[in-house]
């Protein structure tokens, strides 16, 4: 194997562990935002519920209010009830008092309704506030977790970078040049070996030509495909797959 074609091998061997390492971290950011993102929304869950439950409170006090202000005005109708000598004043007091009462049941008939829904509410409080609970320790647990990975994965792709900078300063310009154009286009799949005289990359047949000319390791050999370059050692098959 051609000494540039072994030195092309190891960089790309470094690249594709770079690229490995640069997903990892690339997902560590959104995965601790996630986590962040589900614990904001249980504990806006949890004062949604709390809240429910103070307008509850708030309606059933004002409900208690009207009822006490109907209780007065039968007590002032009762009391003018007695004073009055008029039988038809006497009839519309009379009519007043029952229309007092009845809304009172009415108003009663709604607080047993704000009961039943401040029970309600007081349980999706309890489990609002267990998955709030729940939500922030998995944070806790997790987010010291994610930044030491993030520590130690970009600490890892510092040295591979390195590794890579003392790589490529001992391949030629013309080379590297050729190898990093094919890494933008191809991915980490740029320099590629010759397997039953097809390409490694795409896979297409390749010209016997094209095979000797790789076999004789003489010069960089490009595929006339998809362009990109070949190698050949003597462990791999050229018999066709055909």
């Amino acid at each position: 194997m051609q000494e540039i074609i072994e030195k092309l091998l190891i960089l790309q061997d470094r690249d594709r562990k770079i690229h490995r390492v640069s997903q990892e971290l690339a997902h560590i950011a959104p995965e601790r935002n996630n986590l962040r993102t589900k614990a904001s929304a249980t504990q806006t869950q949890l004062e949604a519920a709390k809240n429910r439950v103070k307008q509850i409170e708030a309606e059933r006090k004002r409900l208690d209010l009207e009822i006490e202000a109907k209780k007065n005005q039968i007590e002032k109708y009762l009391n003018q009830q007695l004073q009055t000598r008029k039988n038809e004043e006497y009839k519309a007091l009379t009519h007043e008092i029952e229309m007092a009462k009845e809304a009172i049941f009415k108003i009663e008939d709604q607080e047993i309704t704000l009961m039943e829904q401040a029970e309600a509410a007081q349980k999706d409080v309890a489990r609002a506030t267990a998955e709030a609970a729940a939500a922030k320790k998995l944070l806790d647990d997790q987010i010291g977790l994610l930044d030491q990975r993030e520590t130690n994965v970009k600490k890892d792709l510092a040295e591979l970078q390195g590794g890579r900078a003392a790589v490529t300063s001992a391949i030629d310009e013309s080379s590297l040049n050729r190898y990093e154009r094919l890494l933008k286009v191809k991915g980490d799949n740029a320099v590629v070996g010759v397997e039953h005289s097809a390409c490694g990359g795409c896979h297409m047949k390749l010209p016997a030509q094209i095979v000797s000319t790789c076999r004789g390791q003489l010069e960089l050999v490009t595929c006339p495909n998809c362009g990109r370059l070949l190698y050949f050692t003597r462990d791999m098959n050229l018999t066709s797959g055909e």
